[in-house]
């Protein structure tokens, strides 16, 4: 599948610290300076279109990075603007993988945008198909199952999310609002027990990735291999 092929075509937004787990795990923070007090607001980031790797594709990893972090989630398609953060608004739904630079919530900050950390070339999987909104009757119900070389690494519960896919569209539409073909994350989360636990499961390069949504068969199996990124030429 080429990047023409992908079932995704506008602009892709995250959202930090939706999932219980990693707010819990960042409370003490928030009330720290600058901020001193916790988000009221979904705190969004944009995964740029540089970052898009098809289904079934290679993601370059750069020689200096020994490992990443592998972000399952579901993104929400919509069909029409989200003019009234309406669930009605979606058109369905696609597995994704949010690869970032391993790093902290302190590090990262809740108000800047995790650029360095998240947008290096090819740093989001796209899943094999769009799942049409009417084939899921409630997408938190849903979970992910993370598998790095066949070996199960996480369960991403997406029940377990602090704003729910209704909550979420409308307090997003409250301060802005998402275009037809926009994708909202419903979050990502970490683990909670096993060597990953405190943070996402890390892989390297060589690594086989792949995730799918047990008893969601029209999601497919998303799979991607890490491979070294090429050195850069330098010019003469």
């Amino acid at each position: 599948m080429s990047t023409s092929e992908l079932p995704i075509h506008g602009t892709v937004y995250g959202v930090l610290l939706n999932a219980h787990a990693e707010w819990q795990s960042a409370s003490a923070l928030m009330y720290e300076a600058p901020y001193k007090a916790p988000p009221a607001a979904p705190v969004l980031y944009v995964k740029t279109a540089n970052t898009w790797s098809a289904h079934d594709s290679v993601i370059p990893v750069p020689a200096d990075v020994p490992a990443v972090e592998i972000g399952a989630t579901l993104g929400v398609v919509l069909g029409v603007p989200n003019t009234h953060g309406e669930p009605s608004h979606v058109r369905g739904f696609v597995l994704l993988n949010d690869v970032s630079l391993p790093h902290s919530v302190q590090a990262q900050g809740f108000y800047r945008p995790p650029v360095k950390f998240k947008n290096l070339d090819g740093f989001l999987g796209v899943g094999p198909t769009l799942l049409p909104a009417a084939d899921v009757a409630d997408a938190n119900a849903l979970t992910l199952e993370v598998r790095i070389n066949g070996s199960l690494r996480q369960t991403v519960d997406l029940h377990q999310m602090r704003r729910p896919l209704t909550q979420l569209l409308a307090d997003v539409n409250d301060f802005m609002t998402l275009q037809a073909g926009d994708v909202l994350m419903l979050g990502l989360d970490i683990c909670t027990d096993g060597p990953d636990a405190g943070h996402r499961p890390h892989a390297r390069v060589g690594d086989v990735i792949e995730i799918q949504a047990p008893g969601h068969a029209g999601l497919g199996v998303m799979r991607h291999t890490l491979v070294a990124a090429p050195a850069l030429e330098m010019p003469v």
